[in-house]
């Protein structure tokens, strides 16, 4: 049975459900195909990554300040146990609700929800096998790939859904871990080891880089690193794990130090975290003819994304970029509004990231690193949370904002920023780099006292006039 649609989107993701709801309110006939057996929209973000993880993140840190954080505020509690039951089942009920959520949006905005397996067909059409093995042909104007990502595995460390797993596994351990080995030292192999560290794991990090969050600014990494070591995580850097073996309920981890050193890690858990891959499996895109890179498995696209076969586009993980579902989300907006006739676009340089350990990472724009070796000239201004007001008062006084300028121009050519809500502080600095501000901008805007922004306005005073008003 075939039915005619303006735009079918693959994929219900950020990036896939956005833009059918995008592309609904703009009064195109929508249908957004999703592979998710028990039929849950919100992609791998809102079931088994960005909600559930910061669900048990939030969770986590919860347990950790009653137990260790209170009685410096005069708060004397008596024994605090763990209900890990309860806190998975809370996990599982925002998960619910927020997926529910999509699938109350696409009744609101007419989208059609269509449940099962896509492939790409001939003549944009596009061809869907449902669980029960019922086969649909949906024509289509225009097709999106929007399927995401998916974890890396190492071919000598396959994932076995209980001692090897994957970030979706992470997500439901009970009981707790005892010894939970990390393979990786990037963002979400630390923020879910720091939610079982927070629970009472021993944990480990074994990082073939040199440093820890390769991709963020070193002098950030490298004070991440501080922290955590001081909250009891044990990280090995230029550590190459060369293999593990499972006996019993036991999981031996095999690594080599640079200096070729063997190391052997044993603990009842192993996280492999080591990076994220398109999801492209039974697309069937070789037989339609859309590109894809053959190193990274990305697919080939233009400034309109639009890939190699006319009227097919793709977006968010499966192509360049940052894995991240905000930019997936902007991306089918973009797209979108593009095939309705608009003019709108995605500033590449001012997609924020956020890590959401305690106290959290976030940064926009370029890293000092990458300015040096562009040979860019720049200001650092840098302000110390321990400095503010509001960060004493509620005895979180880790971490630093940083401001990078153009020496001449003193436009922000990237902040950084490693302490209690960086994750909300960021917004402001993305908005003055999306319309080209500069330090003087940031420092100029009135910062409400005492709040935590008040850092933010501080480092940029720093960078723009080289003196903060409070250090």
């Amino acid at each position: 049975m075939a039915h005619n649609y303006d735009l079918v989107v693959i994929g219900g993701g950020p990036g896939g459900y956005t833009a059918a709801i995008r592309a609904a309110q703009l009064g195109l006939k929508v249908a957004c195909v999703e592979k998710r057996a028990n039929k849950a929209l919100g992609g791998v973000c809102l079931n088994v990554g960005c909600i559930p993880s910061k669900a048990l993140l939030d969770s986590s840190e919860a347990y950790e300040h009653t137990r260790h954080k209170l009685s410096r505020h005069g708060i004397k509690v008596g024994s605090v146990e763990l209900d890990l039951p309860t806190m998975l089942a809370r996990k599982d009920k925002v998960v619910s609700e927020l997926t529910g959520g999509v699938g109350y949006l696409f009744k609101k905005y007419g989208v059609t929800p269509v449940f099962g397996a896509a492939k790409l067909a001939k003549g944009n059409a596009v061809e869907v096998t449902a669980s029960d093995g019922e086969k649909s042909v949906l024509e289509a104007k225009n097709v999106l790939l929007a399927t995401g990502s998916e974890s890396t595995e190492l071919p000598f460390m396959k994932f076995d859904g209980k001692h090897i797993v994957s970030s979706t596994e992470a997500l439901n351990f009970n009981p707790v871990p005892k010894h939970l080995i990390v393979v990786g030292g990037g963002y979400i192999g630390l923020e879910l080891g720091s939610v079982w560290k927070r629970l009472g794991s021993k944990v480990t990090v074994l990082e073939f880089l040199p440093r820890i969050l390769a991709i963020c600014d070193g002098e950030i990494a490298r004070e991440v690193h501080k922290l955590l070591v001081k909250q009891g995580f044990e990280i090995n850097v230029d550590t190459k794990v060369t293999g593990a073996t499972v006996k019993g309920d036991t999981v031996t981890v095999t690594a080599q130090s640079k200096d070729g050193k063997e190391l052997s890690v044993q603990g009842d858990r192993v996280l492999v975290a080591v990076g994220r891959r398109p999801y492209t499996s039974g697309l069937g895109l070789d037989e339609a003819g859309v590109k894809t890179d053959a190193k990274s498995g990305r697919v080939d696209v233009n400034e309109h994304f639009q890939t190699s076969v006319p009227g097919v586009y793709a977006i968010g993980d499966l192509i360049t970029g940052p894995m991240l579902a905000h930019k997936a989300s902007e991306e089918g907006v973009v797209f979108v509004e593009t095939l309705t006739g608009m003019k709108p676009h995605v500033n590449y340089d001012a997609i924020p990231s956020v890590i959401y350990i305690w106290p959290e990472v976030a940064s926009v724009g370029l890293t000092e690193e990458q300015l040096k070796e562009n040979g860019v000239e720049y200001r650092v201004g840098k302000f110390k949370f321990a400095a503010t007001g509001r960060a004493k008062a509620m005895d979180e006084q880790d971490g630093f904002v940083k401001v990078l300028a153009d020496v001449k121009t003193d436009r922000v050519l990237g902040v950084h920023i490693l302490g209690p809500r960086a994750s909300d502080l960021i917004a402001e600095c993305v908005t003055i780099m999306e319309y080209k501000g500069s330090a003087e901008d940031i420092a100029r805007c009135t910062h409400a006292h005492p709040t935590l922004s008040e850092a933010v306005g501080e480092a940029a005073r720093m960078a723009w006039s080289g003196k903060p008003l409070n250090s």
